[in-house]
């Protein structure tokens, strides 16, 4: 019962994004043709959001749900891994119009074919553990 109020916040976020059409394929069609400003000005702000949380948690010394101290750490500076990993996620949200989250939205409104696009997440995501030790890191 402790964990309901993460699932009543998923539910919630899942309306948000579908309400403001950041789960439609139109709209991120839109976005990688650079014919509208919609999506960039959703990801925008959650960029800003996700700024102004960190500085909050970092400031206050919030606690996770555990009570542990929460710890961000400083990540490396630019290099290759970046560029190519943020290419190669940019390649397949453009590929099947979706990037992860709204995959789990748009199966829970009923398009069932995006369950396609879900397994070959999964695929994808098992294939980088199988070769995480052979890529540069």
């Amino acid at each position: 019962m402790k964990l309901i109020k993460f699932l009543l916040v998923g539910f919630f976020f899942g309306i948000v994004l579908t309400k403001c059409e950041a789960v439609s394929w139109y709209r991120i069609y839109e976005m990688f043709q650079f014919q509208s400003f919609h999506m960039f000005g959703i990801i925008g702000v959650a960029i800003f959001t996700g700024v102004i949380g960190i500085q909050i948690i970092k400031r206050k010394n919030l606690k996770d749900v555990d009570g542990l101290p929460i710890e961000i750490l400083d990540k490396e500076k630019g290099s290759i891994r970046y560029w190519l990993g943020g290419t190669l996620f940019g390649l397949g949200w453009a590929l099947v119009g979706s990037c992860p989250g709204p995959i789990f939205i748009l199966i829970g409104a009923g398009f069932m074919s995006v369950g396609v696009i879900l397994i070959g997440a999964l695929l994808g995501t098992f294939l980088y553990g199988v070769l995480k030790d052979k890529l540069p890191h």
